[in-house]
């Protein structure tokens, strides 16, 4: 391998190279570096008409070099012309090296992908490049976002305040857009852990909830929205719970409702005589049917126990109004009017009972 000295006026860039985006305070380092100990590694160039160069790989270096006013730079000349040869190359050698961007990277793999020029297959990139299909996928997936989001995506998987890493964005790249990138801003405003990324994205995607409540909720920050989520997540649990057990067997066995052995037609509960009144079956002592009712109503009181829920909170009515549209909230209103009617009439005849059991 040949390394010569070519002036620096001979040389120019490559604008269509994977890499564009250059840090100034590493630029700065290094060119203090090349200026204190000189060029460690040579840059690789390849030959053009007029007897000139374009930069492979080496653009840092040569700026710094430049910057310092130096008349030439240590080269490796190539003789490769394909254009998919270079270009991979010019990937190869960036992805070894700091500050190549993972937008860079996504661009690059789109470019070689989706340029006429290239067309190649993700499985072919893999291969050559010896990174998995998944990896040069997800990166792809990075270009969904806009160029304000773009701009704040960050290598590495430190979560710091206004950047965003890749981790960060991905569980929001299948939200629509007009809900994509307000939140992926949020994330980065608010320095959002991944987990909790996911939690949200995963509430954006949630049919349950309509496009009018989602639109609202972007004006939250990042920590309410993890509240928002939460009692989201807690009502739903709530609503799912059963709403009745079982009868203690006893009850269950005597299938007698209170009411009915409260008149004197109650009907018999013996199974061979149902249908008779009290009076016309021997077998039935009056005993035997307050002995019954007691059971069935103490049987009832212990299913009321254990079926009351939990009164809701004033923030959870508050969230359960948020997401709802006129409609059901109109019916969610019906709903609790009836239910209030019923309690009343419960709450009025459990005190009868209260009164009674008092007496007693």
């Amino acid at each position: 391998m040949d390394i010569h000295n070519i002036s620096m006026h001979l040389i120019d860039e490559d604008t269509d190279q994977p890499r564009y985006q250059f840090n100034e305070e590493a630029l700065q380092e290094l060119m203090k570096s090349i200026g204190e100990i000189g060029l460690l590694s040579p840059i690789k160039v390849r030959t053009t008409a007029n007897n000139r160069y374009k930069i492979i790989y080496g653009n840092r270096r040569y700026k710094a070099t430049k910057m310092l006013g130096l008349p030439t730079i240590s080269c490796i000349v190539s003789t490769v012309t394909d254009e998919m040869e270079i270009y991979l190359e010019q990937i190869a050698e960036n992805l070894t090296r700091e500050g190549f961007s993972p937008i860079e990277e996504a661009e690059a793999f789109h470019k070689l992908m989706h340029d006429a020029k290239f067309s190649s297959s993700i499985k072919y990139l893999s291969g050559k490049l010896g990174k998995p299909e998944t990896y040069i996928k997800n990166k792809c997936e990075l270009l969904k976002f806009g160029n304000s989001v773009k701009k704040l995506i960050v290598g590495g998987t430190e979560i710091r305040k206004d950047k965003l890493t890749e981790d960060q964005l991905l569980p929001l790249k299948d939200l629509p857009m007009e809900h994509r990138d307000p939140l992926a801003l949020i994330m980065a405003r608010d320095e959002m852990p991944v987990s909790d990324v996911k939690k949200i994205a995963k509430m954006f995607k949630d049919k349950d909830i309509s496009d009018r409540i989602k639109g609202q909720l972007l004006y939250k920050s990042g920590p309410e929205l993890i509240e928002t989520w939460s009692t989201f997540q807690n009502n739903r649990a709530e609503r799912a719970k059963p709403i009745a057990a079982k009868a203690p067997a006893k009850a269950e066995k005597i299938k007698v409702e209170v009411q009915e052995v409260a008149v004197p037609a109650v009907q018999g509960i013996d199974g061979n005589n149902v249908g008779l009144p009290v009076e016309a079956n021997p077998s039935i002592s009056q005993a035997d049917v307050s002995a019954a009712a007691g059971s069935l109503l103490q049987a009832r009181l212990q299913q009321l126990l254990q079926t009351i829920p939990t009164p809701p909170t004033s923030s959870e009515l508050q969230q359960e109004q948020v997401g709802m549209n006129e409609q059901q909230r109109e019916q969610f209103s019906q709903d609790v009017s009836t239910l209030v009617e019923q309690l009343e009439k419960q709450l009025e005849a459990w005190r009868t009972v209260q009164s009674f059991a008092v007496s007693r």
